[in-house]
């Protein structure tokens, strides 16, 4: 049996909503799933729950008293915490990087702020989307035992999902370390909220472990020629800015978006996993 030394003692962040308790002094289980009776406790009720002055219903002993006996969803707190610290440093890098360079940028989108969204384990590697004013990247950082530090800025490198083939560059960042990102937005001046870039991100999340898109997304040659074409009419529009109001610059870029099959109007999820190359961040 495992558990805490002694007793439970208030330790709620080492045991998750599954957790199985048992009392120390009788042996008596408080089971979520079952719930508890003679305190008319409904199933489905986490130990963490019970009312403060919930006691064993055999033995009266206090919440206090009661051990791990069994803890299905502690491996995924433990892997969630991981790739939370993971995440939080990608987010403490970029958000370094809007303050000190890329605030008075053209062309970002001040209304954006820098945050990870979905990520997830893909093949024992935290995979999911960073938005920030200035892109929104599909992001693979590696695996626990891995290490990217040596990865080579600008390298190309193609990775399969259910949904296709995406192109990632490598990069690597003082906090972060090595990663690999694929471009999905650049720029952002289409969203309008930090809501709407969230939910997009996590329509990606969803899309990209979908089958069905496989074919609109195995178009490798298509999509790169479409990316720096686009990435060529931004240079064009940047140089030629001062002749653009605000207005004419927006209207450049949406028609490009519309034929390159990038963002056009209203973000969706077909829409976004028909990009490829990434050189933002």
């Amino acid at each position: 049996m495992s558990g805490f030394e002694g007793s439970f003692l208030g330790a709620n962040d080492k045991i998750s909503p599954q957790a199985i308790m048992e009392c120390k002094i009788c042996w008596t289980p408080y089971d979520p799933n079952e719930g508890d009776d003679t305190r008319q406790v409904l199933p489905g009720t986490p130990f963490l729950d019970l009312p403060d002055d919930w006691k064993c219903p055999n033995c009266d002993a206090p919440k206090e008293q009661f051990l791990v006996a069994e803890d299905p969803g502690s491996d995924a707190m433990r892997d969630a915490a991981m790739i939370g610290e993971k995440t939080k440093a990608l987010v403490e890098d970029f958000t370094e990087v809007w303050h000190a360079k890329m605030r008075d940028v053209p062309m970002v989108n001040k209304v954006l702020h820098v945050q990870a969204v979905a990520f997830q384990r893909y093949e024992g590697r935290p995979l999911g989307v960073l938005i920030s004013p200035w892109f929104m990247n599909l992001v693979m950082l590696p695996a626990d035992d891995e290490d990217w530090s040596k990865l080579v800025a600008g390298e190309k490198e193609t990775i399969g999902f259910p949904s296709g083939e995406y192109e990632f560059i490598h990069n690597t960042r003082e906090m972060v370390g090595g990663y690999k990102a694929c471009s999905l937005f650049s720029p952002m001046g289409e969203f309008k909220t930090q809501a709407q870039a969230v939910e997009v991100a996590e329509a990606v999340m969803v899309a990209l472990f979908q089958e069905e898109h496989r074919e609109e997304t195995d178009r490798r040659e298509d999509i790169r020629s479409n990316r720096e074409e686009e990435l060529a009419a931004l240079e064009a529009a940047e140089q030629d800015k001062e002749h653009l109001d605000e207005g004419e610059l927006s209207e450049e870029i949406n028609d490009e978006d519309a034929e390159g099959g990038a963002l056009a109007g209203e973000p969706s999820r077909r829409t976004v996993l028909t990009v490829g190359l990434s050189d933002d961040g």
